[in-house]
């Protein structure tokens, strides 16, 4: 039997429970892209500063360009990404495991959290001009010389409701999958967690190796609940570390606003700097890929039909890299004279080039599975998919690039690690994925709703890949050229790079209205408002029979 089998039947929801799951998801998606809405136009506000276009000169004041520059990466991030990828996951581990969410209660509290701790992080910037930048480096978010106590206060309480929102996410999956109803009523808290840690994947491998049955033949969970189970683990130490950090910073606002102010240099810079990034890489090198790699594995069996190849492979290639995730952070850290040569070498370097292998290998695996299903039609959820494989077949080897000491030294400080690396992984790689998953998902989140035009959903395709690459790509060669990250140019230095990024960026940005006006479409006004109302106690038919997702994929 096929996932999209398991994931279709023998589902025990009563009917106003399924409308609130879907109602709970559509609420955080929508949330989602209005966010990422946000951050492309403020992203094209900088890609315009520093292509000195004619616009307002409150927009291309200094002050300003580094407050967007500061919760950019907040919005993007936590307010877009956090957001859909919590819908989704909240909404396929009931389904995988066949089991309702552990509470809708805490699901809309999640989406609620995060949007407004989202809203006050920007307000703080828009509003007082709050800009330590992205990277929040002891002790310049403390610095009251420089930015507003208010506004550090507002911006801080805004990221603590954000991580107080994903431990609220955390709970509900592992309540989820750990309750004891359904597939999972005879089953102990130990296989549950062997299985969560793919260690059954390594014990079957193991069995292989030496001409043993195999440690079992039917995983208490299925591949993509072990990566989002195995994810989960970091996004919990990351919001962990940032709530901590945060409180912190806000503990030192609050005593500077009393006005008995607290010495910052009672905290090691150099300490600070790597617990925050121990805590910050677990989003990019730990949950990132950990659950890219599981929404792979989903998509590529829902599109095929097909089971997963080397499907123990998989399992045990998700555990490793979340060890690896945990021990790669000091690449952030190679062009920092204080940071030790040995943390350098083994963590910075030796380390995270096993990013290669793991994601190459979660890349490898799903092309496989694609193309042993062929002969397959290019639809929507097909092209997305494979243009997220693309993104990260981009991005990971210009972060392995970057991770080498001599290498770092020279593309460290520059654009080509924010755009070549980061913003392909994440606009390109990550948000491809996500597009997909919105396509697959679509039909069972909205009871069949047709999407209103197919050809919009080609022209954001194109026009969103093509964007997004080019734009990484011009400002990539402009870091090549010695753009320096962190820094407002205003002669004029990278003008054509920055014209062609603007243009490309431009193309993202169009892209993501034709993308809204496709889903408002779809919808209708009076379709999107009910979203936000009480989830009605009606029938709730899928309309999509078995195999529907696979078999619209053949030729």
């Amino acid at each position: 039997m096929s996932i999209m089998n398991n994931l279709m039947n023998g589902t025990n929801f009563d009917h106003k429970s399924l409308n609130a799951l879907q109602k709970v998801t559509l609420r955080a998606v929508v949330m989602s892209f209005l966010f990422f809405g946000l951050v492309a136009i403020e992203g094209m506000i900088m890609r315009l500063v520093q292509a000195h276009a004619p616009i307002p000169d409150q927009f291309s004041h200094p002050e300003h360009y580094f407050s967007i520059m500061t919760v950019h990466p907040i919005v993007g991030i936590f307010g877009s990404t956090y957001q859909l990828v919590f819908a989704a996951f909240m909404f396929l581990v009931p389904f995988l495991t066949k089991k309702p969410l552990y509470s809708i209660k805490l699901a809309n509290a999640v989406w609620l959290l995060i949007t407004i701790g989202t809203a006050l992080a920007w307000l703080s910037a828009f509003f007082t001009g709050y800009a330590p930048l992205y990277t929040l480096y002891w002790p310049l978010p403390a610095d009251t010389t420089q930015f507003s106590v208010f506004g550090g206060i507002v911006f801080i309480v805004g990221v603590a409701l954000i991580m107080v929102g994903t431990l609220g996410f955390i709970y509900n999956i592992y309540a989820t999958i750990f309750q004891r109803v359904g597939v999972h009523k005879d089953k102990t808290t130990k296989e549950l967690l062997i299985s969560g840690f793919g260690i059954d994947g390594m014990l079957n491998l193991w069995n292989k190796l030496r001409g043993k049955q195999p440690y079992t033949k039917e995983p208490a969970l299925a591949l993509p609940v072990v990566a989002i189970f195995r994810g989960t683990v970091d996004t919990f130490l990351d919001a962990i570390v940032i709530l901590s950090a945060g409180i912190l910073v806000l503990v030192y606002l609050l005593f500077d606003a009393s006005g008995h102010p607290l010495n910052v240099g009672a905290v090691d810079a150099l300490l600070y700097k790597n617990y925050f990034w121990w805590g910050l890489d677990l989003v990019a090198d730990g949950l990132v890929l950990i659950y890219v790699a599981g929404s792979w594995y989903l998509l590529a069996t829902l599109i095929t039909g097909q089971k997963l190849f080397m499907e123990n492979v998989a399992r045990a290639a998700l555990m490793l890299e979340l060890l690896v995730s945990w021990m790669v952070w000091s690449h952030h850290l190679l062009a920092d004279q204080g940071q030790p040569e040995m943390m350098k070498l083994i963590s910075g370097e030796m380390v995270t080039a096993f990013e290669l292998l793991t994601q190459g290998l979660a890349l490898f695996i799903t092309l496989v599975t694609l193309w042993k299903a062929r002969p397959l039609k290019m639809t929507p959820e097909l092209a997305y998919l494979l243009a997220g494989l693309i993104g990260f077949g981009l991005a990971v080897p210009a972060a392995i690039i970057q991770a080498d000491m001599g290498m770092n030294r020279i593309l460290h400080n520059t654009q080509w690690i924010i755009f070549a690396h980061v913003h392909i992984a994440l606009i390109v790689g990550l948000y491809m994925t996500l597009y997909s998953a919105v396509y697959v998902l679509w039909p069972i989140v909205t009871n069949n709703t047709r999407m209103f035009s197919k050809k919009l959903t080609w022209t954001h395709f194109w026009l969103y890949l093509v964007g997004g690459v080019g734009m990484g790509a011009f400002a990539g060669m402009a870091g090549l050229d010695g753009m320096l990250r962190r820094h407002l140019y205003i002669h004029g230095e990278f003008n054509t790079y920055m014209i062609l990024a603007a243009i490309c960026g431009t193309m993202v940005l169009v892209a993501w209205f034709l993308f809204l006006f496709n889903i408002v479409m779809s919808v209708g006004i009076k379709g999107l408002i009910g979203i936000f109302l009480p989830a009605e106690d009606k029938t709730a038919s899928y309309g999509i029979e078995p195999e529907t997702i696979a078999e619209n994929h053949k030729v």
